[in-house]
Formats: C-alpha cells, structure tokens, sequence
C-alpha cells in the first residue's frame, strides 16, 4: 500500500566529527560508513521514503562535500536532497538547524544523522499539532537498557531532560527524532554554536515540549558497538525479503 506524502521536511544533523567511531571517520563522515554493503544514509533515506517524506536537509559540516559528492540532488533515492553547510566553524547541532531555516520552512523534523528508526513519522507530525506546543520529542521507554534513560515523560509532555544529573521518574530516552515550528529557533542569534539540547531545554523550561512514545526500539551508528548491531539487524531484515 502506497504511503500517502507528508509535506513536512526533515533537517538531517550529519555534521559532526564523530570522534567516537574513529579511525573509522578520520576521513569519511559517519552517514557515509558502509551498513549491510550501502552507505548508512541509503539505508537512512530508503527509510524516510517508506514513511511519506519527500524532502531532507543535510546539515554538513567536516567532509560535507563527500555527502554531496555521494548522494547528489537524492533523486536517485527518491528523497529531495538540500545541503546546508556550517562554514569554516562548526555550528553544533542546534547551530545548524538555525543555520538551515531558509530551506526548511515552518515546520519540519530534525532526526539525528545516525538514528535508524522504526517510527511513524506522519503519527508524530499529528501529535504535536494535537498538543498545540512548539515543539515535539519522540522519546523510548527505555529503562537504561541501551544507554542511560534521560527523559521524564508524563502525561504526554517533557518534563525534564538530563544526560548529566538522574531522577527516578528518567525511564525514557531521546529516540533520536523531534519535530519543531521554526519559531523554536529564530529567538536565538544566527551564526553562533549552538546545541540541540540547550534549545530542548529551554522548551522543557517553558513547558512548551510535548512527548511521543516510539513503540519500537531505536538504532544508531553512533558507536562501533551499535554500528556492527544495526548491520546485523539490517542483513537479518534483508534476508527475509
């Protein structure tokens, strides 16, 4: 059954020097490493496609130009390719998204350039206009099975994210994908770093994140570890095909 388009963009954060994968990422970017024989951006891309999205922003910074290089305008993948580069600074990963402003338009998704998620995007667009706030974090219950829960999520709403300090009520973590109205943004400066979480928080401060709970787990090449799982799980997946 053909999956009906969303006409919401999706800000693709593939800028960052990926110190923990090195030697690996020395000189290729992270979304560029081979997953089950394809750079991870196809397998990241055949997945956007599946759920309705017609059009990405890559957020580049080290070795963009091999991204662009790669994977050209996208219509080879089916997904409008856009590029936004972080210059000669890098610009964090809220930086770039208040960078790429110009080509995302009002609202748009920003999902983490090595998240692999099985997740219904057009599900999490609805839910943030149902909840009538700025913002929207998709969020996992995870309790501390694949990395430190972060989130405390109650009654569909954020109410505390911290990678550093723990609560009890953390059962969740950041799923990788959130959705945001481009207002989040504009009220800080262009051309300064700036990361994602600090713009979360500042969300969660003003009670303006709304929470969506992902039913199935996530996966991420952010680590070694969690690069040889996902290509496990994606030559178990194409095996059944």
């Amino acid at each position: 059954m053909a999956v009906e388009p969303l006409d919401i963009p999706v800000a693709i954060l593939a800028g960052g020097l990926a110190t923990r994968l090195r030697p690996l990422t020395e000189t290729v970017p992270k979304v560029l490493l081979e997953v089950a024989g394809k750079p991870f951006l196809e397998h990241q891309l055949a997945l956007l496609r599946g759920q309705g999205i017609r059009r990405a922003v890559l957020c580049v910074g080290f070795l963009g130009e091999q991204i662009q290089a790669r994977f050209g305008d996208g219509s080879a993948y089916g997904v409008e390719l856009l590029y936004s580069f972080d210059g000669p600074v890098l610009l964090g990963t809220g930086g770039a998204v208040r960078q790429a402003l110009p080509l995302l338009g009002e609202t748009f998704f920003v999902l983490y350039g090595d998240s692999y998620l099985n997740i219904d995007f057009g599900q999490v667009a609805r839910a943030l206009t149902e909840s009538r706030k700025s913002a929207l974090m998709t969020v996992f219950n995870n309790q501390d099975r694949w990395d430190a829960s972060n989130v405390w999520f109650a009654d569909g709403q954020i109410k505390l994210y911290e990678k550093s300090a723990r609560i009890p009520q953390m059962r969740h973590i950041d799923y990788g994908l959130s959705v945001f109205h481009s207002s989040v943004f504009t009220v800080y400066p262009g051309g300064d770093a700036l990361d994602l979480t600090h713009v979360l928080k500042d969300l969660v401060a003003k009670e303006d994140l709304a929470g969506y709970e992902a039913g199935q787990r996530f996966y991420e090449i952010g680590s070694k570890s969690g690069l040889e799982e996902l290509d496990r799980y994606l030559k178990g997946k194409e095996a059944l095909v």
